[in-house]
């Protein structure tokens, strides 16, 4: 039971996505001005986005990714994020094959790769400040979500808030939150590096193999029970890895 949200809380209406619950999408307030991302109106199940690979070392997905944002418009610490998500989950996962450009499809849609509100990601990957959608209070449109955390990520002790560049309400976090690096300290939903590879692991275990278009579509479509969402996903998807194949 998926209980992720897109929360861009200006000019859009949010929706929750949770107990199996289908809902319309809630798209972008507009798209990051300089790339252009065609509506490709993908059948569900059919096909699968584009995807380019990155390479292992970090010096060599630095380089890509200055270069890709040039192309993009996507941050280069947010492209490196997904880089390393897909690095690592080659490692833990690798009948998964998920691609990095899926996660940016996600980050797109969920909150224009970290930079919603004004929102900007450090050089540690930290967002600031963070991003926290509406209240789920039962609005029109919106999931009633009671406090699950006492407030403790999304600062609510009445309602629970999707958090963070990847949207994940806090009982999601609690299961499927992890800490990219190994210096023991507790996963942030509001560190990119954590939200990206933590948005890989749950792609992962949802849909199987994501470089097959049954895979790939049963992933999405979790993490949002909705048509649109997953063709707005596979928009941005197939449009960076297009970008990254002619770097």
């Amino acid at each position: 039971m998926i209980l992720l949200t897109a929360a861009l809380v200006a000019v859009v209406t949010i929706v929750v996505i949770g107990y199996n619950r289908s809902a319309p999408l809630t798209t972008p307030t507009s798209p990051p001005p300089g790339f252009e991302v065609p509506e490709l109106n993908a059948a569900p199940g059919a096909t699968v986005p584009t995807a380019t690979a990155v390479a292992q070392e970090r010096t060599s997905v630095l380089a890509w990714a200055e270069r890709l944002s040039e192309k993009t418009q996507i941050p280069v610490r947010s492209l490196v994020a997904y880089a390393e998500a897909e690095i690592a989950v080659r490692v833990s996962d690798p009948d998964c094959g998920i691609n990095w450009a899926t996660l940016a499809g996600v980050g797109r849609v969920e909150s224009h790769h970290g930079r919603y509100g004004g929102s900007d990601i450090a050089d540690d990957g930290k967002l600031a400040p963070p991003i926290i959608g509406i209240p789920l209070d039962g609005s029109p449109g919106v999931q009633a979500i009671p406090d699950t955390d006492g407030g403790r990520l999304d600062g609510d002790t009445k309602w629970d808030r999707a958090v963070g560049p990847m949207q994940f309400l806090p009982t999601t976090w609690a299961r499927w939150g992890v800490r990219s690096g190994l210096d023991g300290v507790p996963p942030d939903p509001q560190d990119i590096d954590d939200a990206a590879l933590s948005a890989a692991n749950y792609l992962c275990a949802s849909g199987g193999d994501l470089s097959s278009a049954a895979g790939w579509w049963q992933a999405v479509l979790t993490y949002n029970r909705s048509v649109d969402y997953g063709r707005n996903v596979f928009d941005g998807a197939d449009a960076y890895a297009k970008a990254a194949a002619s770097l």
